[in-house]
């Protein structure tokens, strides 16, 4: 069996999304799945799952291989809160049922990585917090926040993760190049894993400011 490497996305569908935001995530995110599928590499080891988080939290793709990935179109509400924290909570019970743990007679998944896309702040701060220690123990080769949009607060992903980018809009040409980073991130994990090195990300591209 090959040694998979899971990447998990949690997507903001909440209402402010609404209308062109969401076409250029679904744009974006169609494009990934293209850079990826002409990674060998990728087609080889890569597992997705995705999940969108609104006043509901729904993982609409479960954990599926690349070559078996079929895109579907990601929709939200016209109005509502941002449950991060229920969707950090999903992704951790999710980790535990899909990651193949590795022992004396099998190799075991690669760190599955994670990223968090958002245009705002979570409406559930409370269990919000409660996850980060949580999904901190977990292990993942890496977590990746994009706070996406003037309205996004990225201090609550910085209290998760330390690789934060942050985007000044919305817009197709934006989350374009946000996606293609994400291709490229996707592909030196994968390698940078097998060579036992924990994962360093590409640096982003200028429309990307990485938050420090």
């Amino acid at each position: 069996m090959n040694r998979r490497l899971l990447a998990y996305f949690l997507l903001d569908t909440s209402g402010s999304m609404n209308g062109e935001p969401i076409q250029a995530l679904n744009n974006g995110f169609n494009g990934l799945i293209s850079m990826l599928r002409s990674d060998p590499q990728a087609m080889d080891t890569l597992h997705l799952s995705v999940t969108t988080f609104d006043r509901e939290v729904k993982n609409i793709i479960p954990m599926v291989d690349l070559a078996s990935f079929h895109p579907m179109e990601i929709t939200c509400p016209d109005s509502g809160p941002t449950h991060t924290g229920a969707a950090l909570e999903l992704v951790s019970a999710l980790v535990q049922v899909d990651l193949i743990k590795g022992s004396s007679e099998v190799k075991g998944d690669w760190k599955p990585l994670l990223f968090i896309f958002t245009d705002g702040k979570p409406s559930d701060i409370q269990k919000y917090r409660q996850m980060i220690p949580v999904i901190k123990n977990m292990d993942f080769g890496a977590i990746v926040g994009c706070a996406a949009g003037p309205k996004a607060d990225e201090s609550f992903l910085k209290e998760l993760t330390d690789n934060v980018v942050k985007l000044d809009t919305t817009d197709a040409a934006t989350l374009s190049s946000f996606f293609k980073w994400v291709s490229s991130s996707i592909t030196m994990g994968g390698k940078s894993q097998g060579t036992g090195e924990s994962i360093s990300l590409p640096p982003p591209p200028s429309e990307l400011n990485i938050i420090i």
